[in-house]
């Protein structure tokens, strides 16, 4: 028994988290997600606002703690407003909507207060960017014919890179991939992740969508390449802002946007991907 937990231990200490807490919150979301999409897509919907509004109260506090301050209702009121477009106007709907979110949000900044402004603006249009709008194709990926199936391969993808990405780094990390961002990511760890993720985008491919095997794959090393970036581009903005964890809500995981920052930048590529796919009746 004192193996084991000596053994836990090393693992939490060179992984930099908790494993256990980690693996059964994850559980849960897997549930809360699986669940509400094959229920009814709707609440899916509800779900995903949740998980964005949570999220832009993380960012606009952690905003906070590096001297930028964001006017977090108008921001969450203009991360609803987004995101009803994507549902009704599907791509059009989140385009048009963004184009009138940002401007409206830019001027709310400047009538509150002029001082620090291009500094304020810059922050709440990324914040904008980051959760709503791309968050906005994670919807559009539930509002379809085969949402299920849909969400199943960003899932798949996603957790294929994160988990394999995760053990592999654990038992073979010896060479940093970006030790100034995020020291304890490494090429081995990035192997791993190319490895299972192309595997498992394959048979979901294949299997859940009716798609080629070689489709998969490519969408595989395409979904390592936007996972990794989003978890380095959420690490590079806790770097600068001097945080470790965006939150404490999810034992094991951080805040919820320490969870969702991979599919955030997975979910575009694959929703392109698929509909590229359907374009071209490949």
């Amino acid at each position: 028994m004192d193996d084991l937990h000596s053994l836990n231990e090393a693992i939490n200490k060179r992984a930099g988290r908790k494993l256990l807490p980690s693996i059964l919150v994850s559980i849960c979301l897997l549930a809360l997600v699986f669940g509400s999409v094959i229920l009814a897509p709707a609440l899916f919907g509800v779900l995903l606002w949740v998980a964005i509004i949570l999220a832009s109260h993380e960012l606009v506090h952690a905003y906070g703690d590096g001297g930028i301050d964001l006017p977090e209702r108008a921001i969450q009121i203009a991360a609803t407003g987004i995101l009803i477009a994507a549902w009704y106007g599907r791509v059009s709907g989140l385009a048009v909507a963004m184009s009138i979110a940002v401007p409206n949000l830019l001027v709310y900044i400047m009538i509150k207060s002029p001082k620090d402004f291009v500094r304020r603006s810059t922050s709440a249009a990324f914040a904008l960017f980051y959760l709503p709008f791309l968050g906005g194709f994670i919807l559009l990926l539930a509002h379809s014919s085969n949402a299920p199936a849909r969400i199943l391969a960003l899932v798949i993808l996603v957790s294929c890179n994160d988990t394999f990405g995760y053990f592999a780094g654990v038992l073979f990390g010896k060479h940093p991939l970006a030790p100034q961002v995020s020291p304890k990511k490494t090429w081995e760890g990035l192997a791993g992740s190319i490895v299972a993720t192309t595997i498992g985008s394959s048979l979901v491919l294949r299997y859940a969508l009716h798609h080629a095997l070689w489709l998969g794959a490519l969408i595989g090393v395409m979904a390592v390449i936007t996972s990794t970036a989003g978890d380095l581009i959420e690490s590079a903005v806790k770097r600068d802002l001097s945080i470790k964890d965006m939150g404490a809500i999810l034992p094991g995981h951080g805040g919820i946007l320490d969870r969702i920052d991979s599919v955030l930048f997975t979910g575009p590529a694959i929703w392109f991907a698929l509909e590229f796919i359907k374009h071209f009746s490949l």
